[in-house]
């Protein structure tokens, strides 16, 4: 029989840390805790199997789940000495989803379930709190009403609001006994009347249904989405705890918090979080109120008058810390706790490694290696590398006048500008058109992670350093300012005023999540500083890696940018970037209009002094290093006009009738350029293009030799489908650069290689090996002929791929290993076989992805190459591929 439910409890636990594929991270973590001997209220784990097997099963839960739940509750009714359902001593659950990763407010939690007309009752009885219990009742009605049976609560809302109004109150507390009765009773009458639903009040339809509901929650639209985001597999499937409930909303000696053992944002080393009293869980990170702060280091400008947990009540806060201490040094990390305090007593309700800015995971990484706690090795495998680029990106200019409208909380690092929108529809629809856009909202909610995938930045008025917004825009690396109590949103008009001043949706400001300061249009931005934490961790990281890492770069600017983060070479520059600039493109049209080869060479040495000064550019940024330039890769038709004016002025200047301009450029017109004329093809039906280009590759390569650098310069010829096509090319290639050194007496290294992006060159590598000093695979085009789907029209519905797990994810984000990945290796094992000097690298864009990376290493290739802002991305990847690699 296959076991589904996993029982935790300090008398009685059945799991460990290490169990978190089928525990998920809060049912594992919650176990561990029990072993640690803390004070955790008892529980079950339903298992992410039990998951997989619901959507296997039609949506089912088996027959065997519910009964290993039963036997697992039965324990739970033992230890605390309640009975679920009963009258007299009634045990409440909250019932909470928890996948092997992290996904803070994706999925959907419920708490206080088992209350009904009569257990509520008891519950008062009992307590002698009739408000705590009529007070839970409510929460509860209103959680399960949108989390199980899917009905929008706004009406449950506005009927609080209004009954708050009407009683001259301002906060849930301050309502009495009686008027939450008639909430309880006005929400059962708009699910009755408006949704033709009562209110289940057996505990047992609302525990299964409960968990249906957690189940499903994993395929929703905004769960989906962040694991879009950040990579994450969509067949894990999510646990379900079950957790005991306690109540934080007793009374004033009672309260819920969120915790984290350093400061997320910055890595500081001090305890950081915010605390409600009479609150429940979700109360904290919902934004409904102001939070207070844990102790003096966690105030800020919307709290700093409240009194701290350290100061209210000082036994919990000392208790709270010595269990901060034990569980940072237990999992030797930066954790996030979820504690509830009842009637003065603590329990931990969760804890797991926490979310932290990029900046905040280094310094933390560093300080725990400088403390002895961890090696370099293990601190390297705490950042994510795809984390790094929060750090790589400017920053604004403090030399730039601002005008700071207002301040809110400095919730994710980073700075942003973008014009203003008010829900995420708009938002997603202007990233569409490329627009910079900042999300402004009374609060972010799970429903809103479209708006802030698209977004440059989000900017809230309500909610604390631990709310939806913050974590969220954390763990994404958005800019995020919240709790602005200075901004009020007028929805209806699209309006929002700042600080006195009127804004319109698509008006500018700026956003700096560092600080929390909302800005007046557009500030200009400048380079981050990468001393310090990262210049200490980026060493180490070299310290272990042996694969190199190279970057993709057409220009000295860019070149100069990779350089500095530390790239080791170019391992793709694209020629044709540079045939666009205004004083060439007519140069390059005169050459297609060309009528013969004399036309065509006369129109290239007019384009050769261009391409020879951007190579000497190049090569003097990456003095000492290689550079691999491909040659001409698109086909014709790219460089023609696309507009009247154009077309007219180029009839002007080849002094030729406008109706010969279109003509040509109808008759270069492919259905399939991808396919079509282009690459090698090129430089086999028109070899002078090829000449011309390494002919200003090699004097370029002289010029800069001459003057003291040293230079490789590496040849790369596209799109080759067969060993004959390299063949030719290679010959007369080789001929030029002879007699290039003949004419200027001088000679420098060079490499002739090839781009292998077909399946066929892939597969026939050995016979192109014998002509290739070197293979570049480009896994983009590589991966467009394996699939056959085009990556610039794949979007249309690879995202229904990934949902329906037919992709696990985006080939062209992270490389197909088995596919496509099968034909690299095999190129590089069969190429060597042939040529044992075969140099092997990839150019494409998995070149900077971590995922790739690791495969790359494993393989053996020599290099990745990768964009500029990309290449400490990959050298923190190929340092972890090594670790990774040695556990094995």
């Amino acid at each position: 029989m296959t076991k589904w439910v996993y029982s935790f409890s300090i008398s009685e636990n059945e799991g460990r840390r290490d169990m978190k594929n089928l525990l998920g991270g809060k049912g594992a973590n919650l176990s561990e805790m029990c072993l640690l001997g803390l004070q955790v209220p008892p529980g079950f784990t339903i298992t992410t199997e039990a998951c997989i097997d619901f959507y296997n099963n039609n949506q089912q839960i088996n027959d065997e789940i519910k009964a290993q739940s039963i036997e697992a509750l039965k324990k739970v009714e033992k230890f605390t000495g309640k009975e679920f359902g009963s009258e007299k001593n009634p045990l409440l659950f909250s019932v909470r989803s928890g996948a092997r990763i992290s996904m803070p407010g994706m999925m959907d939690t419920v708490l206080n379930l088992g209350l009904n007309e009569k257990t509520v009752e008891s519950l008062a009885k009992l307590t002698g709190k009739e408000t705590f219990a009529w007070d839970s009742y409510r929460r509860f009605i209103q959680m399960y009403s949108n989390v199980v049976l899917g009905v929008n609560v706004s009406l449950f809302e506005s009927t609080l609001e209004d009954m708050k109004e009407a009683r001259g109150v301002h906060n849930d507390t301050d309502l009495t006994a009686k008027d939450l009765k008639e909430l309880v009773a006005a929400y059962k009458k708009i699910l009755l009347i408006d949704y033709g639903i009562k209110f289940p009040s057996d505990p047992y339809e609302q525990l299964w249904k409960a968990v249906f509901a957690v189940f499903n929650s994993w395929n929703n639209g905004r769960a989906v989405q962040y694991r879009n985001f950040h990579g994450y597999a969509h067949n894990w499937g999510t646990a379900v705890t079950v957790q005991s409930m306690v109540f934080g909303n007793f009374g004033d000696d009672s309260g819920t918090g969120v915790a984290f053992t350093r400061n997320p944002s910055n890595g500081d080393n001090y305890y950081f979080g915010e605390f409600l009293i009479n609150a429940q869980g979700e109360d904290v990170v919902a934004g409904i109120r102001t939070p207070s702060p844990l102790n003096a280091e966690s105030k800020n400008d919307s709290n700093k008058n409240f009194k701290t947990l350290e100061e209210v009540m000082p036994p919990v806060y000392k208790e709270l810390s010595a269990i901060f201490k034990k569980l940072e040094l237990h999992y030797k990390d930066m954790q996030d706790i979820e504690f509830t305090i009842e009637k003065g007593k603590l329990y931990i309700l969760q804890t797991r490694n926490g979310k932290r800015t990029a900046r905040a995971a280094l310094k933390i990484a560093v300080d725990l290696v400088n403390s002895g706690l961890i090696t370099k090795e293990e601190a390297l495998l705490k950042v994510k590398p795809e984390d790094l680029n929060q750090l790589l990106h400017p920053i604004l200019d403090p030399k730039f006048p601002k005008k700071i409208l207002t301040k809110g909380l400095p919730a994710s690092p980073g700075a942003a500008s973008g014009a203003i929108v008010f829900d995420s529809h708009t938002a997603y629809e202007q990233n569409v058109l490329e627009k910079k856009v900042i999300l402004v909202r009374l609060e972010t909610s799970p429903e809103d992670i479209s708006g802030m995938i698209a977004a440059q930045g989000i900017l809230t008025t309500r909610g604390g350093m631990t709310s939806h917004a913050a974590v969220v825009a954390r763990g994404m690396g958005k800019s995020c300012v919240a709790g602005c109590s200075a901004v009020f949103i007028d929805y209806e008009n699209k309006l929002v005023t700042i600080a006195g001043k009127q804004f319109k949706e698509g008006d500018f400001i700026t956003i700096d999540g560092g600080t929390g300061e909302v800005i007046d249009g557009v500030v200009p931005t400048i380079d981050a500083d990468f001393s310090g934490d990262f210049e200490t961790f980026m060493k180490w990281a070299d310290s272990i890696r042996t694969l190199k890492v190279r970057t993709n770069a057409d220009n000295p600017e860019d070149s100069l940018v990779a350089r500095k983060f530390g790239a080791e070479g170019i391992g793709l520059c694209r020629t044709e970037h540079m045939f666009f600039a205004p004083e060439r493109i007519l140069a390059v049209r005169e050459m297609i209009f060309a009528q013969s080869k004399t036309e065509r060479k006369k129109a290239l040495d007019k384009i050769l002094p261009f391409q020879k000064q951007d190579f000497i550019g190049i090569f003097k940024v990456m003095a000492n290093l290689p550079v691999n330039i491909r040659l001409l890769d698109p086909p014709l038709h790219e460089f023609l006009p696309h507009s009247k004016e154009e077309n007219e002025e180029l009839a002007n200047y080849l002094h030729i009738p406008l109706k010969q301009i279109i003509q040509r450029g109808e008759a270069l017109h492919e259905f399939n350029p991808m396919l079509g004329h282009r690459g090698c093809r090129l430089g086999i039906s028109f070899p002078e293009i090829y000449i011309m280009q390494v002919r200003a590759i090699i004097e370029a390569a002289i010029e800069v030799t001459k003057a003291g650098i040293k230079v490789t310069p590496e040849i790369m010829i596209p799109l080759v489908a067969q060993d004959t096509e390299l063949k030719i090319i290679r010959a007369y290639a080789e001929a030029e650069i002879k007699d290039i050194f003949k004419e200027k007496n001088f000679e420098v290294p060079y490499k002739l290689g090839t781009m292998i992006e077909l399946p066929r060159a892939a597969i026939t590598a050995a016979a192109i090996a014998k002509y290739a000093d070197f293979f570049s695979f480009g896994t983009n085009d590589l991966t467009q002929t394996t699939y056959g789907i085009s990556r610039d029209d794949g979007g249309k519905f690879l995202p229904h791929y990934s949902e329906q797990g037919i992709f696990q994810v985006d080939p062209f984000v992270s490389l197909d290993q088995e596919g496509v990945g099968y034909l690299v290796q095999f190129a590089a094992t069969e190429g060597r076989k042939v040529n044992s000097k075969l140099h092997v690298g990839i150019c494409g864009e998995h070149g900077g992805e971590s995922r790739s990376i690791e495969f790359c290493y494993q393989i053996g290739l020599d290099y990745v190459s990768c964009s500029p802002y990309r290449v400490p991305v990959a050298k923190l990847a190929a340092a972890q591929a090594v670790i990774k690699y040695k556990k094995k």
